[in-house]
C-alpha cells in the first residue's frame, strides 16, 4: 500500500505524477525528450538504458514498464532478458555494451563511471551526445525508481498490464495523455 494517497487505478509512477501534476509536468518533458526525443540512440536502446538501471535497483514497477518497452520496440522478448542476465554476452552492439556498462556503473554511483568506460564506449563508435544522454537517462531512472519506491507505490503482478503501459508509451511517449486516466479506472 502506497505510503501517500494516490488514485487507485494508477499504481506505480502514474499516480505519483498524477498525485503532484505540477512537479511532474517537467519531470516528463525531460523524459519525454530523453527516450522518444531525436537521437541517433533508438527508442529501444534507450529503454535498454532504463532497463537496465531499474532491474539493478531492484524497482520492480519500472523494470517490468521499461523491460515491456524495450521488447515491443525491439519486437522481440528475449534481448531485455539476455541483458539483464548479462550485458557483455548479450545481443547488442558493442557499442550498446559499453554504453549499458556506463548506465550499470551510474546506478551503482556516479564516480563509479571510469575512463576506461568512456574509452571504450567512444573506441565501439560513441559519441560525447550518446555517452552524455546514456548517463542522464541512467540519473534519471535511479531518480523515477527511489520515487517509486520510496513512496511504497502499487507494482501489479499481471504481465498484461505492463504490455499495456508498454503500448502507452511507445504510442503515446512519456507526456500525460490529453484525456487524463480516468479510462484506467475498472468499471
Amino acid at each position: 500500500m502506497p505510503y501517500i494517497s494516490v488514485e487507485e487505478h494508477l499504481p506505480g509512477i502514474t499516480g505519483l505524477l498524477e498525485y503532484r501534476k505540477d512537479s511532474a509536468e517537467p519531470i516528463r518533458e525531460l523524459t519525454q525528450y530523453l527516450l522518444r526525443g531525436p537521437s541517433t540512440l533508438t527508442e529501444g536502446e534507450r529503454e535498454l538504458i532504463a532497463t537496465i538501471v531499474s532491474y539493478n535497483n531492484q524497482c520492480r514497477f519500472c523494470t517490468a514498464a521499461h523491460t515491456a518497452a524495450a521488447d515491443l520496440l525491439f519486437d522481440d522478448d528475449s534481448v531485455t532478458e539476455k541483458v539483464k542476465q548479462n550485458i557483455e554476452t548479450s545481443p547488442v552492439s558493442e557499442k550498446m555494451k559499453a554504453l549499458l556498462m556506463i548506465a550499470w556503473h551510474v546506478q551503482q554511483g556516479g564516480k563509479e563511471v571510469t575512463t576506461s568506460d568512456i574509452v571504450r564506449a567512444k573506441d565501439a563508435g560513441a559519441t560525447d551526445i550518446e555517452i552524455h544522454d546514456t548517463v542522464l537517462i541512467a540519473a534519471l531512472f535511479c531518480l523515477y525508481n527511489r520515487y517509486v519506491d520510496g513512496l511504497a507505490t502499487v507494482a501489479p503482478p499481471a504481465p498484461e498490464f505492463y504490455k499495456g503501459l508498454a503500448e502507452r508509451l511507445v504510442n503515446h511517449g512519456y507526456t500525460r495523455l490529453p484525456q487524463g486516466y480516468d479510462h484506467l479506472k475498472k468499471k
